[in-house]
């Protein structure tokens, strides 16, 4: 498979994209500073100079080409204010979506956020992610184009990933080492019969094959 990730240099991406090849996979990573190459050919990935705070739907759509599926992990950072949540974590993602269908990609995954709701209240910067993270996954799921998958992670740490988490439709409040995501995310990629679903991921009991597997089966 070819997989095309947004947000490329982003820490669950670089975890994305060293699974990915391990497995043998084709994975391209979208960046918006060239010194983050190096850190994508290490992982095993092509990086993709481009801009999406800036790009066409065009220019996106034809990095996307020939693609097989599409994973949008990309986001404005803790340390970025409220415009940038609107221009990253809604704008961009909405982009990289209408980018997918206009290519003909239809394997679409997205990495939200746990508490994302286009009717959150609150003027704080997080209000706006959650609401801006939120806005972005009501246009994904209204596009019959795309066969989408929104996850929507606990709160992330840097702990060791153990192989096992909690993936329903609602988990609850908990945390998730990246470890784990990018393991759900590339077994979620790999596993179209989850299209249609959006996704709660907590630190759990059971393996990742096991928790996509049941979550697509029902």
């Amino acid at each position: 498979m070819r997989i095309v990730i947004a947000g490329g240099h982003g820490q669950i991406a670089v975890r994305l994209e060293r699974l990915l090849a391990t497995r043998g996979d084709e994975t391209a990573g979208i960046i918006r500073h060239a010194e983050h190459g190096d850190d994508l050919r290490e992982a095993g990935a092509e990086p993709i100079l481009l801009d999406l705070e800036s790009a066409s739907v065009e220019e996106v759509a034809a990095h996307l080409q020939g693609a097989d599926a599409a994973v949008f992990a990309a986001g404005a950072g803790p340390g970025s204010g409220a415009a940038r949540k609107d221009t990253v974590d809604r704008d961009a993602a909405i982009l990289f979506a209408d980018a997918a269908v206009r290519a003909g990609v239809r394997r679409h995954v997205v990495v939200s956020s746990m508490g994302a709701n286009p009717a959150h209240e609150g003027s704080e910067v997080f209000d706006v992610y959650l609401r801006a993270k939120g806005e972005a996954d009501a246009h994904v799921q209204s596009l019959d184009a795309l066969d989408w998958t929104i996850l929507r992670p606990g709160m992330l740490t840097n702990d060791a990933g153990t192989g096992r988490v909690r993936l329903e439709a609602h988990t609850g409040r908990g945390s998730i080492p990246r470890d784990d995501v990018a393991a759900v995310l590339a077994e979620l990629v790999d596993t179209p019969a989850t299209s249609g679903l959006t996704l709660e991921l907590v630190s759990g009991s059971a393996p990742v094959a096991v928790a996509v597997k049941s979550v697509a089966g029902n």
